[in-house]
């Protein structure tokens, strides 16, 4: 049974820095620290955590900010999953948790960025939650140490998850969707070998297809669906204003 709580704590965020290190093999410096997370949860933002009987086996956490226009939204910087326990469902079910707290406060809109090479959080961001995406921004964070980031430019996506909009309440009802795709943008199945295995073959397809990507946005198109099959994942793009 999986527990979900929200964290306030300084033995608690210490448990969080040590998953980011566990999961993502960061170096200290690229750490996010326990006095970030102690702002975080002071000023408007949110840190959960998953456990496990005592075993903190997940978190997320989340930033305040404000748009151009003065709207304010979170940024939901992080999400990790120790390996044991990816595929579970632990992911959604912290950013329902997310989702939940915003809601209580009135907040519209959870915005994170993610890897288009990622294709099982692609399916989870856009199928499972209900967030689009039109934004794409190269080399976000820069080269990391991680041996999940393969070595390659950390180009980002951002999801946009409007959590009380008509989409996103029809999404996690399980309902049915229309979809009418005007562009298609596929990756091979088995990017994460490639990308272990041949990372100039991997950094070649994240350039072609972000260049797509970046182009369909500007067209004023947005990622609002993603088929998974066993040859490739397709990021399937229409009008959206």
């Amino acid at each position: 049974m999986i527990e979900i709580r929200q964290l306030f704590q300084i033995p608690e965020f210490a448990d969080v820095v040590r998953l980011q290190k566990t999961i993502w093999e960061f170096t200290d410096v690229e750490l996010l620290p326990v006095r970030f997370l102690v702002v975080t949860s002071r000023i408007g933002g949110h840190v959960f955590g998953a456990y496990n009987g005592a075993e903190m086996i997940a978190f997320c956490f989340a930033i305040p900010g404000i748009k151009p226009n003065g709207k304010s939204y979170l940024h939901s910087h992080m999400l990790g999953v120790l390996p044991p326990y990816r595929n579970s469902g632990v992911g959604r079910a912290l950013k329902l948790r997310q989702r939940e707290e915003a809601l209580a406060r009135g907040i519209e809109l959870i915005e994170w960025t993610f890897d288009p090479l990622e294709l099982k959080n692609a399916f989870l961001n856009i199928e499972r939650l209900g967030a689009i995406v039109r934004r794409y921004h190269e080399n976000q964070y820069g080269h990391t140490g991680s041996p999940l980031h393969g070595g390659l430019p950390t180009d980002r996506c951002y999801a946009e998850w409007w959590i009380n909009s008509p989409r996103v309440h029809q999404v996690l009802a399980g309902e049915a969707r229309t979809v009418n795709p005007v562009e298609r943008i596929s990756y091979p199945a088995d990017i994460a070998r490639i990308r272990r295995e041949d990372p100039i073959q991997a950094r070649a397809i994240q350039k072609a297809n972000g260049e797509k990507l970046r182009q369909a946005f500007e067209r004023g198109l947005a990622a609002t669906a993603f088929e998974r099959g066993e040859t490739e994942g397709v990021y399937l793009l229409e009008p959206w204003s």
